[in-house]
């Protein structure tokens, strides 16, 4: 395919599947822009071929052995894709741009597909650290190829953009916790589930009559959350300006989905929460006032110390 043609592909890609995401990376430099989308791109088509979805919505049933032989797909032209070998696929041939011009390490890639293998396995999240560390597979390592993608390099800035990625996916499961429960999957820790006195198990969590005691442990899932919002704020200062908006922005929306989840009660879930434009617009602008804030005023200062919390880098 020709490079217009990857990129009108994932740009495309990124209007059906991620409005807020869209809206956000508008801010973005041109050249970083495209090479987000590019990056959106991949994941979105990897997430939406192991779940049988369009761009993450709908579902396919799909039996166990079809998973596995698409997760093997996935793979295998990933790696393929890593080395420059010519992909007709635009989902691969817009990854494979992204991942050579920036140089992105193959185990972020890989960790990122492990991620959906933990998926077609049926993993139990007993704990706080078995999901944070399903967390790392579908969104931390995103966020740091993100960053790398904005041309970071350094550690410490990595590791805050692994920390965005973290707080999306804990608000992410908060806002999708009862359709998740319906297709099968619980990412609360059964611990936790089993405190509240419920059993950890789908059917429980998906049962109507559950909801006060659902919403009492997604609650403490997004205060996990709040902690890694923060990091991620003290590494914008060490992004390009223009991408510190568009992270800042991109962070404040999600964590009004989450804000949204708690203040609603157990009645949340009637309906996919999301947040509607005029609110949008001023997260948008609070995000900007952020980015100056941080490049301007904390420019040149040493981060405070990052908290003592999970960390896959």
């Amino acid at each position: 395919m020709t490079a217009d043609a990857v990129l009108a592909a994932s740009k495309a890609s990124i209007v059906k599947g991620s409005k807020s995401f869209r809206s956000a990376s508008r801010l973005f430099d041109p050249a970083v822009r495209e090479d987000a989308w590019l990056l959106y791109a991949w994941c979105r088509a990897c997430d939406d071929e192991i779940d049988g979805q369009d761009h993450g919505f709908g579902h396919e049933d799909l039996t166990t052995e079809e998973q596995q032989r698409r997760l093997a797909r996935l793979y295998d032209m990933t790696r393929r894709a890593m080395t420059g070998e010519p992909m007709p696929d635009p989902t691969f041939a817009a990854f494979q741009r992204v991942a050579l011009r920036h140089r992105l390490p193959e185990r972020w890639a890989m960790d990122l597909i492990d991620g959906f293998a933990m998926d077609v396995e049926h993993r139990e999240y007993r704990t706080l650290d078995d999901v944070m560390a399903y967390c790392w597979h579908v969104a931390g390592v995103v966020g740091v190829m993100m960053a790398r993608v904005m041309g970071v390099t350094d550690p410490e800035v990595l590791r805050r953009a692994q920390d965005l990625g973290l707080a999306f996916q804990l608000t992410n499961i908060s806002r999708d916790v009862i359709e998740d429960a319906e297709d099968g999957r619980v990412y609360l820790p059964a611990d936790w589930l089993l405190e509240a006195g419920l059993e950890p198990t789908a059917e429980a969590v998906a049962d109507p009559a559950n909801r006060p005691a659902v919403h009492e442990v997604t609650k403490r899932l997004l205060a996990v959350a709040e902690p890694y919002y923060d990091s991620a704020r003290d590494g914008l200062r060490g992004l390009p300006f223009r991408s510190s908006m568009a992270i800042a922005a991109a962070r404040g929306v999600y964590r009004e989905i989450g804000r949204k989840v708690k203040r609603r009660g157990p009645g949340v879930w009637v309906k996919r929460v999301s947040v509607g434009k005029p609110m949008k617009l001023w997260l948008f602008g609070r995000g900007a006032l952020i980015a100056v804030w941080t490049q301007v005023l904390d420019r040149g200062k040493s981060p405070p110390p990052r908290p003592a919390m999970w960390s896959r880098i």
